[in-house]
């Protein structure tokens, strides 16, 4: 998937731990977890404003885009 989640950078960066991080933002440690991990299809605009509210970061900090391939050569092509 083009998009990447970069909860665990932003997390270091803050010196956070996920745990404290799920109970501020009023989510499980599970589902947190499938965040880190980018397992997940959707977030919650009222999910994300917490979590960026608590690490005091923009949703920029989170999110990444980065193209697969093959959305690099049908761009390329089309």
């Amino acid at each position: 998937m083009p998009i990447v989640m970069r909860l665990d950078v932003m997390l270091a960066k803050r010196k956070r731990r996920s745990k404290d991080l799920a109970r501020a933002v009023g989510i499980t440690e599970a589902n947190l977890s499938l965040l880190k991990s980018g397992k997940v299809q959707g977030m919650r605009f009222s999910t994300l404003e917490a979590i960026c509210r608590e690490l005091a970061c923009q949703p920029g900090d989170l999110l990444e885009y980065e193209p697969d391939e093959a959305a690099e050569l049908i761009r390329q092509i089309g």
